[in-house]
């Protein structure tokens, strides 16, 4: 009998996965995760991958676009065959209820492989089957992730596959991730052809980390501004001036401000600002840190400047945005 926990091996059988959608999932991360077991099916000329479409209930369901998505049924531990995915994004707390999490535990029991795309990841950690393992999520949500989840290895890589639980950050990851299982069990040939029916020329590995800007072709054309991103991205705790940013780099000051206005149409400063304060956003709202914590791993001096920097941007403070978020 096939170990279930090697569905990331060279195989010959069909394999079945499940899909179980959350409300306000993100269709794009979706279509990315079922797209390439249909064209594989269909370059190859048989059938590689079968796979059903769940809701916890059975009933349609709602994307994070408005859009209503059919199922082919409610999700029932009992009746997954080879694996199973959950898919979700926004505010999953809400939508992964009891019967979900209890689900979940049950096919742990069964050592079913278990997946989860973008936020799905919080879904498996909250039902405690992440627990001693490898796993990302979408690079939004990796500090909240962590500090949710202290017993979990929390990577920033696109995709993790630990063992029988594997997980992605986004759409993008998760089409690295599916092709890869296409690869794995069926060679690069194919995952090569899948690749090609979506025009998807760079395959990004699964321990290539998560950008939390897209740069795109930006290598391709100006490999100088491509870099100072990703410094700016990794220090972003770090304040730092633009004469010791391009300094870093080997470039000129003046250079270095042309490539950001050309290309990005801010100066260093303003991008540089704009990025710390979409980093604090996003800990403001998801995580659990106080204010001055916030201010601190975003860059800024201290939480007074912080908070008239957010007010300038968003319209409210960082309190009155957590509030509202919140429901509160």
């Amino acid at each position: 009998m096939r170990m279930r926990s090697q569905i990331f091996a060279a195989s010959d059988d069909v394999l079945s996965i499940d899909f179980l959608l959350l409300p306000e999932f993100s269709l794009l991360s979706f279509a990315s995760a079922v797209e390439p077991l249909r064209a594989a099916n269909r370059v190859s000329g048989r059938t590689l991958y079968r796979w059903r479409v769940l809701s916890s209930d059975g009933a349609m369901v709602l994307t994070s676009s408005g859009l209503q998505i059919a199922v082919d049924g409610a999700f029932e531990p009992q009746t997954t065959s080879d694996t199973l995915v959950v898919v979700a994004a926004f505010n999953v707390a809400r939508h992964a209820g009891p019967s979900v999490m209890k689900g979940l535990r049950q096919c742990a029991r069964r050592r079913l492989p278990l997946g989860g795309v973008e936020s799905g990841a919080f879904v498996l950690a909250m039902a405690g089957v992440l627990a001693g393992r490898r796993a990302t999520t979408h690079w939004e949500d990796l500090a909240s992730f962590s500090d949710s989840f202290p017993d979990i290895d929390v990577s920033s890589s696109r995709y993790v596959v630990d063992g029988d639980r594997f997980t992605s950050g986004g759409a993008s990851p998760t089409l690295d991730m599916m092709l890869d299982l296409i690869r794995l069990r069926q060679g690069y040939g194919l995952a090569l052809s899948v690749a090609s029916v979506f025009i998807y020329e760079r395959a990004h590995a699964g321990e290539d980390p998560q950008p939390s800007l897209s740069l795109g072709r930006l290598d391709w054309f100006e490999p100088r501004l491509a870099a100072a991103i990703r410094l700016i991205e990794s220090q972003i705790d770090e304040p730092q001036t633009i004469s010791a940013l391009s300094a870093r780099l080997g470039i000129s000051r003046r250079t270095l401000e042309t490539l950001f206005v050309s290309h990005v149409g801010q100066s260093p400063q303003d991008f540089v600002r704009g990025m710390r304060l979409e980093a604090a956003r996003r800990l403001v709202l998801e995580s659990r840190d106080n204010m001055t914590s916030v201010a601190t791993n975003c860059g800024f001096q201290s939480a007074s400047a912080f908070a008239r920097a957010f007010r300038h941007r968003y319209g409210t403070s960082p309190s009155q945005a957590r509030k509202a978020h919140r429901g509160l």
